[in-house]
């Protein structure tokens, strides 16, 4: 992403605007398309609890065609029904609900990375200094992992530029 807007931006593509709204554009629907494996588990998440009571009607079903049992074997069978529900749960709320949200926090954190580049790039491009577009993109940076102004000056003082 980064060779093809600099790229853009030699080949005299340089209106910062511009570039702005292509690089959103692509970055949200970059977004939506990394996110349709979460929607999808999502999705089954939801469906789980109603796949868990058509087992528990089924099973409830195959219980009344054997009404004549004795108690204890209804009861078995009664267990045996209910057993579909309790796994439709499990499964919806337990296992694949909490997998969705943990793969949209994980995709929905990446994607802030190219928000990032995108904030010093167009910072760049509307003429800024180079510290002064570093500094946007910091505050582009997620809060738990933004470094602080004065990390930042130090670790751009140590980098070594070849000469």
């Amino acid at each position: 992403m980064v060779c093809d807007y600099l790229r853009m931006v030699g080949m005299n593509a340089d209106d910062p605007h511009q570039i702005e709204d292509v690089m959103a554009r692509e970055l949200k629907k970059t977004l939506k398309e990394s996110l349709h494996g979460a929607h999808a588990l999502q999705n089954m998440a939801d469906g789980l609890p109603a796949l868990g009571i058509v087992a528990a009607v089924l099973g409830v079903i195959k219980t009344m065609a054997h009404i004549s049992q004795p108690p204890a074997v209804l009861g078995e069978m009664i267990g045996d029904a209910l057993t579909g529900t309790f796994l439709g749960v499990l499964l919806a709320y337990g296992v694949v609900g909490p997998f969705s949200v943990r793969l949209t926090a994980v995709v929905e954190e990446d994607a802030k990375y190219f928000e990032v580049v995108r904030a010093v790039l167009v910072a760049h491009l509307h003429g800024n200094a180079p510290p002064v577009s570093v500094e946007t993109g910091r505050k582009m940076v997620p809060n738990q992992y933004m470094p602080s102004f004065q990390e930042l000056e130090e670790t751009l003082q140590n980098l070594k530029v070849p000469g």
